[in-house]
C-alpha cells in the first residue's frame, strides 16, 4: 500500500494481529464519527452562549468558529494567555497572542530560551483532544476581543476593566467550566441526536467490519458516555441494521459511563444497565459475562476478567491520547491503535506539497555546511509556506522540519495509527503489523 494513502495503518511498534484475541472501542470520533467543522462550531456556540449567560460580554455571541485556526497539540499558558506550539521537550516552535503570531524577539520576551516547562501543568495545559478544538479557538477569540476592547486595559497576565481584574488564569477556568457544562449538563447531545444527519457521519462499512472482527476475536465498547446517547449515536453512525441484527450483536461486552482515565486504574462500580428504560439497576453486577447486557462502569481489570484476556492480547483503539492511548497501554499493557482523522489532510498535502518538503530538506542540509552565508529569512520563509498549507497554526505533527509534541506522543504510546480504524478492512486479521528498524543515536 502506497505509504501517503490515506486507508493506510502506521505502524510505531510491531503487532502480530494473528495473537490478538480483543478489540477493544471507545465511542466518540471513534465508532460514531463527527462531521467536521458541523460538530466543533456547535460546540463553540453552545460554549460562548454558556459563557454570556454567567457575565461574559454579549458581543461574544457574534463569535463563529473558524476550522483553519485550530489544531490538536497546542498548550495554552494560563500566565501569559498565549497558544504555544512546542515540541517534545518544551522548546516553543509557534507562539499566538489572541490572533497575533509572535515573533523570536517577542517570544524571548516572556519565554528567555523559547522553552516551556512541561512538567508545570497548573500553568500549561496541554490541548490534545478532538473535542478540543472549539475552546482552543475560543481561547485565541477571547484574548483577541479582550486585547482590542475599548473597555477593558491589557495587563502581562491578564485585563483589566476599572476595579476589576480577569487574569488569563480564570479565563482559561471559566471556558473549561463552561466547556463541561455544554457536555454534561449543557444541549450538546440533545442537540446532536436532534440532528444526526448533520452531526454524525454515516459509514457502512463499520458492520463489515466488526463482523469480521468477532470470526476472529471478541469485540467490547468502552464510553465515557451514557447508554442512551451511545445507543442512538453509533446506529446513526454505522447504518447498524445489518441482515436484521441490531447494533449490540456485534459486542461480546458493552461498558458505557466508563470514567477514563479512571477506568484504566481503580475504575468504579460495575453496574447493569436496564436497556428500556437507560436507568441502572441497584446493586453491583456480580455475574459472569452475559451477551446482550449492558454494563455501567467497571474497570479495565474487570474488562480483563470477563473476557478471559491478558493486557497483550487487546487492541484499544481510541481517538484520545491520554483517556484511551496512553493510560490503556501504561496502566494495562494493552496494544493500543489510534485514530487521527487529521491524517488525511496531513497525508494530502505531504503528497501535493512535496516540492516545499524536499526544498526545507534540501534547506536543512544546506544549513548544516554554511550556516553563515545562507539568510535566515529563506529558511524561515519556506516553513511558513509549508505551515500554511495545513492551516494557521500549521501541521499537527512538524513546525518545518521539527516534530511536535503530540507526533511525539503518537510515537511513543501509540502501537498503531490511523486516519480512521476503517482501515483494517484493507489487512487480513492474519497480517503483522512490522515496524520500520530504526537506528537510535545518543
Amino acid at each position: 500500500m502506497c505509504t501517503s494513502s490515506p486507508s493506510r495503518v502506521f505502524v510505531n511498534r510491531s503487532l502480530a494481529m494473528e495473537k490478538i484475541k480483543c478489540f477493544g472501542f471507545d465511542m466518540d470520533y471513534t465508532l460514531a464519527v463527527y462531521k467536521s467543522p458541523e460538530y466543533e462550531s456547535l460546540g463553540f456556540e453552545l460554549t460562548v452562549e454558556r459563557l454570556v449567560s454567567i457575565g461574559y460580554p454579549q458581543e461574544l455571541l457574534s463569535f463563529v468558529y473558524d476550522p483553519s485556526f485550530p489544531t490538536r497539540g497546542l498548550v495554552f499558558d494560563t500566565m501569559y494567555g498565549n497558544l504555544l506550539k512546542v515540541d517534545a521537550y518544551g522548546n516553543i516552535l509557534v507562539c499566538v497572542h489572541g490572533f497575533i503570531f509572535l515573533r523570536g524577539p517577542e517570544i524571548r520576551e516572556r519565554y528567555p530560551n523559547k522553552f516551556i516547562q512541561r512538567d508545570d501543568t497548573e500553568r500549561f495545559h496541554i490541548l490534545n483532544t478532538l473535542f478540543n478544538l472549539p475552546e482552543t479557538y475560543l481561547f485565541a477569540c477571547l484574548v483577541d476581543f479582550f486585547s482590542n476592547c475599548d473597555r477593558y486595559t491589557s495587563c502581562e497576565t491578564g485585563f483589566k476593566n476599572g476595579d476589576l481584574f480577569m487574569s488569563y488564569k480564570s479565563m482559561f477556568q471559566d471556558v473549561r467550566d463552561a466547556v463541561d457544562w455544554v457536555h454534561f449538563k449543557g444541549t450538546l447531545k440533545e442537540k446532536t441526536v436532534e440532528n444526526l444527519e448533520k452531526f454524525v457521519v454515516k459509514d457502512g462499512k463499520l458492520p463489515l467490519l466488526l463482523s469480521r472482527m468477532k470470526e476472529v476475536a471478541k469485540v467490547f465498547l468502552a464510553t465515557n458516555s451514557d447508554y442512551k446517547y451511545t445507543d442512538v449515536s453509533i446506529a446513526a453512525g454505522s447504518r447498524f441494521q445489518l441482515q436484521g441484527e441490531k447494533v449490540w450483536s456485534y459486542f461480546d461486552l458493552i461498558l458505557v459511563d466508563a470514567r477514563k482515565p479512571l477506568f484504566f486504574a481503580e475504575g468504579t462500580v460495575l453496574r447493569q444497565v436496564d436497556t428500556t428504560t437507560g436507568r441502572l439497576k441497584i446493586g453491583t453486577y456480580t455475574g459472569p459475562l452475559q451477551h446482550g447486557i449492558v454494563y455501567s462502569g467497571g474497570s479495565s481489570d474487570i474488562v480483563c476478567d470477563l473476557l478471559g484476556a491478558k493486557g497483550k492480547d487487546i487492541v484499544y483503539i481510541g481517538d484520545h491520547i491520554f483517556g484511551d492511548i496512553l493510560k490503556s497501554k501504561k496502566r494495562q499493557g494493552w496494544r493500543t491503535f489510534l485514530v487521527i482523522p487529521e491524517l488525511a489532510q496531513e497525508l494530502h498535502v505531504w503528497t501535493d506539497k512535496s516540492s516545499l518538503f524536499e526544498e526545507l530538506q534540501g534547506l536543512d542540509i544546506f544549513l548544516l555546511n554554511i550556516t553563515y552565508f545562507l539568510p535566515l529569512f529563506i529558511f524561515q520563509k519556506v516553513t511558513h509556506d509549508m505551515d500554511m498549507c495545513y492551516g494557521m497554526m500549521g501541521s499537527l505533527f512538524r513546525s518545518g522540519s521539527r516534530q511536535t509534541l503530540f507526533a511525539s506522543q503518537v510515537m511513543r504510546y501509540a502501537d498503531l495509527y490511523a486516519a480512521s480504524f476503517i482501515n483494517l478492512l484493507y489487512y487480513p486479521f492474519s497480517y503483522l503489523f512490522r515496524a520500520a528498524h530504526v537506528l537510535v543515536s545518543i
